[in-house]
């Protein structure tokens, strides 16, 4: 496949965060999608090869804030043009916003595709393939569609959608409005979802630029009274006076337009150390290590040793990462805790650094 049927279609990349899901190996000034989590390269570089030869380069705009431009063209090539920065972090609708503006500015009538720039993705033949699909329907049917994963496990980390009416799709591909989101529940509830036939929401979006934003002003009431300013060209302005508030939130959760379609791909969110697991060989008791790690009668561990040595004996089902900064031990199966309890520990780097804008999960 060389490219998406129909209208001219732009992707933007959502590359902003804190650097604390990693903490401590990722850090305000090198968040995880700048690291090489899933493969060898940094994950903002994976995500940038699914694009190939499916838009131009010139139509692809990454999303984040003014610190992390420079690290970020170091390990994609990109040229600083490609970049929509973020006077200051707003959460994911207004930005979205901002960006489909300018993509409807530069090209009215054009396809605006979301991505997030920490996401594992295989085979990216089917990634293409589902991305072109979905683009039809939202022209056809004037619809914000979403990419859903139908879930292998009752995680409690991401947020769900409920599928209603179906609608038509080409063969091998199952697409449907979106009768009901909902946030992140709890293990019980997962369960249930899974069971109901409830789909993962990966945070994929597709839509017509000009579809969003009418969108927008009909039902975020955090973003519309700011897009005045976009019309003046003052985008610092759009940004103070908009609210804080995600693109889920703001628009889809209100919204009847919306459609989704299942993923026929692997997905996975890398969103917390837990996740690394599912994506690196383990030994023969379980233990996923990587740099200067010994275990010694140690079962089910995580460890990390980007500086130094660590040493594992008698332990299991920890979380140890080292750092020339900083050293985390912490149960394995309380990582997703880790960015809450970041606010609270004394002279950690990312209480003291200065957080960049951007959007993303960190």
């Amino acid at each position: 496949m060389t490219g998406p049927p129909g209208p001219s279609v732009w992707v933007t990349v959502l590359a902003g965060g804190s650097g604390q899901r990693f903490w401590p190996l990722s850090t305000p000034e090198r968040p995880k999608q700048l690291l090489p989590l899933a493969s060898a390269r940094p994950l903002i570089a994976e995500t940038l090869e699914r694009l190939r030869d499916f838009v131009p380069r010139e139509r692809i705009r990454i999303l984040a804030g003014r610190d992390l431009v420079e690290a970020i063209r170091s390990a994609t090539g990109l040229p600083e043009s490609a970049f929509l920065v973020e006077p200051r972090a707003r959460g994911t609708g207004p930005v979205l916003a901002w960006a489909a503006w300018e993509v409807a500015r530069r090209d009215p009538g054009a396809v605006m595709v979301s991505l997030h720039s920490d996401h594992v993705i295989d085979p990216v033949s089917r990634f293409r393939d589902a991305v072109g699909v979905a683009v039809e329907i939202a022209v056809r049917e004037n619809l914000l569609m979403t990419i859903a994963v139908p879930p292998e496990r009752p995680e409690t980390g991401y947020g769900y959608l409920r599928p209603g009416d179906p609608l038509r799709a080409p063969p091998g591909h199952r697409a449907y409005r979106v009768a009901e989101f909902v946030e992140k529940p709890d293990a019980e509830t997962a369960a249930r979802y899974m069971e109901d036939g409830y789909r993962w929401n990966s945070g994929i979006f597709v839509w017509p630029a000009s579809t969003f934003l009418e969108q927008v002003r009909e039902h975020a009431s955090e973003i519309a009274p700011a897009l005045p300013s976009l019309e003046r060209g003052d985008v610092a302005a759009f940004f103070e006076d908009a609210g804080r508030v995600s693109v889920d939130e703001g628009v889809l959760e209100r919204s009847s337009r919306v459609g989704s379609i299942d993923a026929t791909f692997a997905w996975d969110d890398l969103g917390t150390w837990e996740s690394l697991a599912r994506h690196r060989d383990s030994d023969a008791r379980g233990n996923v290590t990587e740099g200067d790690v010994h275990c010694g009668d140690a079962s089910g561990n995580i460890a990390v040793a980007e500086s130094g040595r660590v040493v594992l004996l008698g332990v299991r089902d920890l979380l140890v990462v080292r750092t020339e900064g900083a050293t985390l031990v912490m149960p394995r199966s309380r990582s997703a805790e880790l960015k809450r309890y970041l606010g609270t520990i004394c002279d950690a780097p990312v209480s003291g650094s200065r957080r960049p804008p951007g959007s993303g999960s960190g």
